[in-house]
């Protein structure tokens, strides 16, 4: 078979005669739920903190009294974070896509301990450390593990449930900290229980194979086919195992080892790289996670004083974030990954003005009732565009547009992005809100959204449905002309 029939046929292929649906194989879907079981880990993390912080407050004083001690617990698990991104895209590329997440589960499960044991607050930042450090790990490596073995008709579906695990765990985290309100020990229970997903992911994925691609590419070519052949059907299994050898070909036409400054210096991918990096750094600084990280303090902030009412409150949020990643995993291979991500900021935007203007408006209205309600509507509109769009299409993406051989340090590399953005945005949003008052800090929120809508509009491809190997050729053409189109990649060509 040759690569233009490949090429041809790949958008639309199916198994035989049966059409292949996110359903079709279970053996990929469970694959997909229990890889993303670090996802969970991922979104109860971001999503147990903001209750707890409300108790770490009320039993230490010296937290009460500092902002900066406030942001500095929060924001340590994302330095974890960015450190284990940064390492986990070379782990995934040495040590295969299984290791590094029994790695990520054994780190995480001892940070939980160290969290719930902590006798003071700098104890705690430093199980809120180590908690970073797998998360980060699992940051990289769910959705490449995912989209390696998933068909390519249904992969932005089977990576967007991994974004459905992190939302999943976020709403979990708010039901487990209503759960502990009346316990003694209460910021403990919440934090301590997040290892008991480490554990369950870490004895499940034993019996998981290793990602079929990275076998094939880096390993054991007949165990890859083994692992291929519970996926396709015999026919489709042909043609993967085409593009495999053509890809591994080209590979081997690399003159040079894979490095971090290729990244840089071949034009190709530097450019898928400031696409899926761009859109990693918009979603932080369209500020979802200082909704989830604080959304409990937020609604403080709108009038609501109750912890529990907070609480309460923001458990909605995180049903509808929830919600919105369900619907999102049917859009993002329907719709596709660019349409979604604009229909999504445009959502966005429109929400940040509500908040921003109901936090300006409360500022000058002595009764603080109708505005905060206001604030509130505006949370849920934000976290109903946010979650089907923004919320998995940059993973999505990330997870698919980069060659083999650099999925790994592009996937680790663009996810720091993330996360360095995430701390930014987790370490200067009380005391902006502080400074500037919450109705400005939402407004240039805004206004980092509109940007990311221009960005998207600009720079981003549509990548639905194409194989691995048509997203490389898209990057191919859009550095040297459609002349290198059907040209090996990389061989043509210098930056």
């Amino acid at each position: 078979m040759t690569v233009a029939s490949m090429s041809g046929s790949s958008g639309n292929l199916q198994t035989g005669e049966r059409k292949i649906t996110y359903f079709s194989n279970a053996y990929v879907l469970g694959l997909t739920v229990i890889a993303g079981i670090g996802g969970l880990l991922f979104g109860y993390d971001t999503g147990v903190i903001s209750g707890a912080l409300l108790y770490i407050r009320e039993e230490f004083e010296e937290v009460d009294k500092s902002s900066f001690l406030q942001e500095t617990i929060v924001s340590m698990a994302i330095v974890g974070a960015m450190i284990g991104a940064a390492a986990g895209g070379w782990i995934n590329d040495i040590y295969g896509r299984k290791r590094a997440t029994l790695a990520a589960d054994v780190i995480f499960a001892l940070g939980s301990v160290v969290m719930a044991a902590a006798p003071d607050p700098y104890i705690l930042i430093i199980g809120r450390l180590l908690v970073g450090l797998g998360v980060g790990v699992a940051s990289v490596t769910a959705p490449v593990y995912i989209a390696e073995a998933a068909p390519s008709e249904i992969r932005g579906g089977l990576v967007g449930t991994n974004v459905l695990m992190i939302t999943g765990g976020q709403f979990l985290s708010y039901l487990v900290n209503l759960a502990f309100t009346e316990v003694p020990g209460t910021w403990r229970w919440m934090l301590g229980v997040s290892g008991v997903p480490a554990v369950v992911q870490f004895c499940l994925m034993l019996f998981m194979p290793e990602s079929p691609r990275w076998l094939y590419m880096k390993k054991d070519k007949a165990q890859a086919i083994v692992v291929l052949s519970k996926i396709y059907d015999p026919l489709r299994l042909e043609e993967e195992i085409d593009q495999l050898a053509f890809a591994l070909e080209e590979e081997r036409l690399r003159k040079n080892a894979v490095s971090y400054w290729d990244i840089f210096r071949v034009k190709e991918i530097r450019l898928a790289f400031i696409a899926g990096a761009g859109l990693q750094a918009f979603q932080q600084f369209c500020g979802i996670n200082t909704v989830m990280y604080y959304s409990p303090t937020i609604v403080q902030m709108a009038g609501f004083g109750s912890n529990r009412l907070a609480l309460i409150l923001s458990l909605i949020v995180a049903a509808m974030n929830a919600i919105g990643s369900i619907a999102g995993i049917y859009l993002i291979d329907h719709f596709g990954r660019r349409k979604l991500a604009l229909t999504s900021l445009f959502g966005v935007i429109v929400s940040l003005l509500i908040l921003a203007a109901a936090f300006c408006l409360q500022a000058s209205d002595v009764t603080n009732g109708v505005y905060g309600w206001v604030a509130v509507l505006g949370l849920a509109l934000y976290i109903s565009f946010f979650a089907p769009g923004m919320g998995p299409v940059p993973w999505t993406v990330n997870s698919e547009i980069y060659p083999q051989s650099y999925r790994g340090i592009c996937g680790g590399m663009s996810a720091t992005v993330n996360w360095v953005s995430n701390l930014i945005v987790a370490q200067s949003f009380l005391t902006i809100a502080e400074l500037l008052g919450t109705g400005v800090t939402f407004l240039i929120i805004a206004g980092i959204a509109m940007l990311a809508f221009v960005f998207v509009s600009l720079y981003l491809p549509e990548t639905k449905g194409l194989s691995f190997e048509e997203v490389e050729r898209i990057w191919k053409e859009r550095a040297w002309g459609s002349q290198y189109g059907s040209e090996p990649l990389l061989a043509g060509g210098n930056p």
